[in-house]
């Protein structure tokens, strides 16, 4: 099968294969984590730091200017307020139309969907303080870009994104890694087909069962806003105009091309060197993957991720610029050609499963647990910290 992964400077690889096989072949313990030996643990263990941190150090000792990149996009906010805008003249014009027609599912699949993700990654950009220099600005914001995904979540998404980035691929910390349970039940063409389907619930169920966080005033706010605007859009435009919210977000979180990204960012999809599986070599395994195709214009540049996680203080519409002063250090890095391609190998190919995540033991930290008003996780650090753009 055809890898949807690319290097500008090699030909694609075979994918990886799970980790059971290659440590299988390597000898016993070679990348393994505290249960590696374990069937139930196949997952990619490292014992190096995560890449992002050393990669920044490196691009701002040769390319100091792109620190000039930080800071919040103004145009951000008119983007989301006409996204918003548009879903709800969508709802308003299925208020009457049947739930289960064609109308009413195509408009939910192509526009419906499409504009839900493109408010999942707003608010992914406004979690990073980017849309506002204030921090409460940027809070009420995100609660505002909520609305059509019809179900509270910016409030809690935020702790733990900035937990992903400070603590990528840190088992325990990282909600983005799938659990062992996870990996093992829906190791199977059906089981991976089934995860593409519903993989919006693993991502808005799986934080809770890894850690939970404060209930805090601003998760309050994001409930009440949330529940109100619900129920007026069903006062005045009755529950089908809800329902066409809910699908959207569903359909976005779904089997969509835009939903690719989820899978894209992080899995691994090509083999591991036998070198990089050995401890004690401490060889970085590629954990992150960038995307450069038509797709961005959608969804805040977010297939840039490798920019994004160097430097998460940098918005959606610098980061172009960012890999064009930065070139060297991204060209040979592997990406992704289409994310369609990568829910159909995901789907498909018998070697790549949700066992291909890096985890690593230690590093990083929890983000967040304060009153969530004006926390400032991320802007007080990139303007008092010794390196602009670092979590």
């Amino acid at each position: 099968m055809r890898s949807s992964v690319t290097t500008a400077t090699a030909p694609p690889r075979k994918p990886a294969r799970r980790g059971l096989t290659i440590r299988a072949e390597e000898g016993a313990g070679a990348g393994a984590g505290p249960e590696a030996a374990n069937d139930y643990d196949r997952f990619f263990w490292t014992y190096t730091e995560e890449p992002h941190r050393t990669r920044r150090q490196a691009i701002i000792k040769t390319h100091p200017e792109v620190t000039k990149l930080c800071g919040p996009e103004p145009l951000t906010k008119y983007v989301v307020a006409s996204v918003v805008a548009l879903q709800i003249l969508c709802a308003y014009l299925l208020r009457d139309a049947p739930i289960l027609s064609w109308p009413f599912f195509l408009t939910a699949y192509v526009v419906g969907a499409t504009a839900n993700q493109n408010l999942f990654l707003a608010i992914h950009e406004i979690s990073h303080n980017l849309a506002f220099r204030s921090p409460l600005a940027n809070r009420v914001f995100a609660v505002f870009a909520n609305l059509p995904i019809g179900i509270p979540y910016s409030a809690s998404f935020r702790p733990y994104h900035l937990t992903h980035h400070k603590s990528l691929g840190v088992n325990g910390l990282d909600t983005d890694l799938p659990t062992a349970f996870e990996a093992l039940f829906l190791d199977s063409v059906a089981g991976k087909a089934f995860f593409c389907t519903f993989q919006i619930l693993f991502y808005a169920l799986r934080p809770m069962f890894i850690y939970q966080l404060p209930l805090t005033r601003i998760h309050l706010f994001n409930v009440v806003v949330q529940l109100a605007f619900d129920y007026a859009l069903v006062q005045f435009m009755g529950g089908k105009a809800l329902a066409y919210m809910i699908m959207s977000s569903f359909l976005a979180g779904s089997l969509h091309p835009c939903a690719g990204h989820f899978i894209a960012e992080h899995y691994v999809f090509e083999k591991p060197h036998k070198d990089a599986l050995n401890p004690a070599n401490k060889i970085p395994i590629p954990e992150t993957y960038s995307y450069y195709g038509p797709l961005n214009f959608l969804t805040y540049n977010v297939g840039l991720h490798n920019e994004h996680h160097d430097f998460p203080a940098i918005p959606w519409t610098r980061l172009p610029t960012l890999n064009r002063i930065a070139h060297e250090f991204y060209d040979d890095l592997p990406r992704h050609r289409s994310w369609i391609n990568v829910m159909w190998q995901f789907i498909w190919d018998k070697d790549v499963s949700l066992w291909c995540r890096v985890k690593r033991e230690e590093g990083g930290r929890r983000v967040g647990g304060g009153s969530g008003w004006n926390e400032e996780e991320l802007g007080a650090n990139e303007k008092k910290g010794p390196i602009p753009g670092v979590l």
